[in-house]
């Protein structure tokens, strides 16, 4: 069959498109792509809320070619992108988070890798305590609704008072006055008191929160009320001899004066002996001395001496007074100064200077010495308090 040149031509274009066709699907079965192999080591696996964790693709291989980019994904909704196999990330709040690392070569190869992060919660400190007490008071600082976020149970550490370094290691803020969920925080002066709780999980996560008791002075209505002391001593002194005798009469009010009498028993014949009374305000300074006076042998008046103290201190102040105790507040006002004239010690003294005799026997004397008697009437004004509630405290 004879063909013309123009159909030869439309059937050798016809033929090249057949073969163009051809060869494109099977050059299309032949994908020469390799893909790159990624591995992922996570270190450590668990942390704790806050820390960073170590993501190490370097032994990830591109097979063939070189690696071109490493895409992070780190399941807290945060992602990075790096030409480099390492990096790190922080992860804030507790939880089990799911790292994809994604390794891209020259070739347009990927691969992917899967490794899990634990992050450890922290011990959620739920802390509760009264906002103010009174010196001399408890607190109860409870902190038994403390959670872990993982079940797990906790360990308590109290320091109690952080500018105390208790245990002697350079670190006032590790004592432990308190291993208990609960614990009574004892106050004794008014002002403001801080402490430290420390509480840790068994993973070592660690919670700590500070605290501050805010201590009040207790407030009283003070009156006062004027009484007699009464103070007695019997006893019998040769001439020559001495008797001292002790007494604190300001332990139970303010002084406001007093009056003594030393009385001798009667002589049955003239001259009346002779003795002495002396008084010693150990605090003062003060030294009182009198000497005894002849009695009246007719009205049958036995020797005696007299001593006697008025105005020694100024009434009681009255109204309300705040301290942080009552025995605070008593000690105060029965120092107070201009008023504590006679609060000390009192040290009485009884000498026989002279005992003559009254009648001898022979050459014994029957009568060496004598019988006396101290009689002493102390005044005071003694403070009463009345404790009275402010609201405050409570």
């Amino acid at each position: 069959m004879n063909t013309s040149p123009q159909q030869r031509t439309v059937f050798a274009v016809v033929m090249l498109m057949c073969w163009t066709v051809l060869l494109s699907g099977c050059l299309a079965g032949f994908d020469t792509t390799v893909e790159p192999r990624a591995t992922l080591e996570v270190y450590p696996e668990v942390i704790q809320e806050g820390e960073v964790v170590t993501l190490d693709a370097r032994e990830s291989s591109a097979v063939e070619g070189v690696i071109t980019g490493y895409e992070w994904e780190f399941g807290d909704g945060t992602s990075a992108e790096t030409v480099v196999g390492f990096t790190s990330h922080a992860y804030p709040t507790f939880g089990q988070y799911l790292v994809r690392l994604t390794v891209t070569n020259d070739q347009g190869g990927t691969d992917t890798a899967v490794s899990t992060v634990i992050v450890n919660g922290a011990p959620q400190i739920n802390l509760t305590m009264p906002s103010s007490v009174r010196a001399g008071d408890s607190a109860l600082l409870d902190a038994s609704n403390t959670v872990d976020p993982e079940g797990e149970p906790l360990a308590f550490a109290w320091d109690l008072n952080p500018l105390l370094d208790a245990d002697g290691d350079g670190d006032p803020l590790n004592d432990v006055d308190s291993t208990d969920e609960r614990v009574l925080m004892e106050t004794s002066s008014s002002g403001l008191f801080g402490g430290h709780l420390r509480v840790t999980d068994p993973t070592g996560a660690v919670a700590e929160e500070a605290f501050v008791l805010n201590v009040t002075s207790r407030t009283f209505q003070v009156t006062w009320v004027t009484e007699t002391i009464e103070y007695n001593w019997d006893e019998y002194l040769d001439q020559g001899q001495q008797w001292d005798g002790n007494m604190t009469p300001g332990a139970k009010g303010r002084i406001l004066g007093f009056e003594a009498v030393l009385e001798l028993s009667r002589d049955v014949a003239p001259p009346h002996d002779n003795f002495s009374l002396g008084l010693r305000m150990v605090e003062d300074g003060l030294r009182l001395n009198e000497d005894t006076e002849p009695g009246n042998y007719t009205t049958n008046e036995p020797a005696k001496a007299e001593m006697m103290l008025e105005d020694m201190n100024p009434m009681g102040e009255e109204g309300l007074m705040v301290a942080d105790s009552a025995e605070q507040l008593l000690e105060r006002l029965l120092n107070q100064p201009g008023g504590e004239r006679g609060q000390g010690e009192w040290v009485w003294s009884v000498v026989a200077r002279q005992s003559d005799p009254d009648a001898f026997i022979g050459d014994v004397d029957p009568d060496p010495g004598n019988d006396w008697t101290l009689s002493v009437s102390v005044t005071i004004m003694r403070p009463t308090l009345t404790e009275v509630a402010t609201g405050e405290g409570n």
